[in-house]
């Protein structure tokens, strides 16, 4: 895991918590000196079961080495707790679709041609699953928005790498940004300038020799989007 953090004396624009995507959104705020406190503190999966113990100001990550961070991205901004947070938080926590997306999660539900019916992926029934399979990241963005932090979120790569559904995951995917829009989540969405005709990826903004991330060419059109709205 490589953590970033900005080195500058002048005052961090934003928080930047969560996966490994988070990583390509570091690296081009750091090419664009753009200062700013934070950078991955772990990856995808470890963000979406229960991940965090909370109290009335504050939250304690349950992992030694996601809390280490977490304390010392806070005390580099000099704030005691989450609830003092003067910057908006950028966060990439939940949106790990292509885990969610896993095939063999699916089998259960597959119709005799293997694939996973659409109108299964309409259900509520689906929409539960997604909902109880994220519910840590869920309970995360309820607790910033119980606090009154102004959250942003970038939408991570569209890349389905081979072990996952794309069905599944951009179903999935979709009901995990209403939820995160529900709860006040403001959403950095870049689909429309980095996919091709079948909702994926375009290799412009694709990470050579990886199958998930987003290069620094994909970071930098995040940050000019942070930069668009304030940040």
């Amino acid at each position: 895991m490589t953590t970033q953090c900005s080195t500058t004396t002048t005052p961090a624009r934003f928080l930047l918590l969560g996966d490994s995507h988070a990583g390509c959104i570091g690296r081009a705020a750091q090419a664009a000196d753009l200062p700013f406190t934070g950078g991955p503190v772990g990856s995808g999966r470890d963000f979406l079961g229960p991940f965090f113990d909370t109290d009335t100001t504050d939250l304690t990550f349950r992992q030694a080495e996601t809390q280490r961070l977490y304390r010392e991205f806070l005390d580099t901004l000099d704030v005691p707790a989450l609830a003092e947070l003067r910057v908006p938080l950028v966060c990439t926590f939940g949106l790990s679709a292509h885990t969610v997306a896993t095939r063999q999660n699916w089998d259960l539900y597959r119709d005799r041609h293997g694939t996973v019916p659409a109108t299964f992926l309409r259900s509520g029934l689906f929409a539960d699953l997604i909902r109880a399979t994220a519910r840590g990241a869920l309970a995360f963005y309820d607790h910033a928005a119980a606090l009154g932090l102004r959250v942003l979120v970038p939408l991570p790569p569209q890349r389905v790498p081979g072990m996952s559904d794309p069905d599944v995951f951009f179903a999935a995917q979709d009901i995990l940004v209403g939820e995160l829009i529900a709860r006040g989540a403001e959403l950095v969405d870049l689909r429309t300038r980095v996919t091709d005709g079948t909702g994926l990826q375009r290799p412009a903004f694709c990470q050579p020799d990886d199958t998930i991330h987003g290069n620094l060419a994909f970071g930098r059109l995040v940050v000019s989007e942070l930069l668009d709205r304030g940040l």
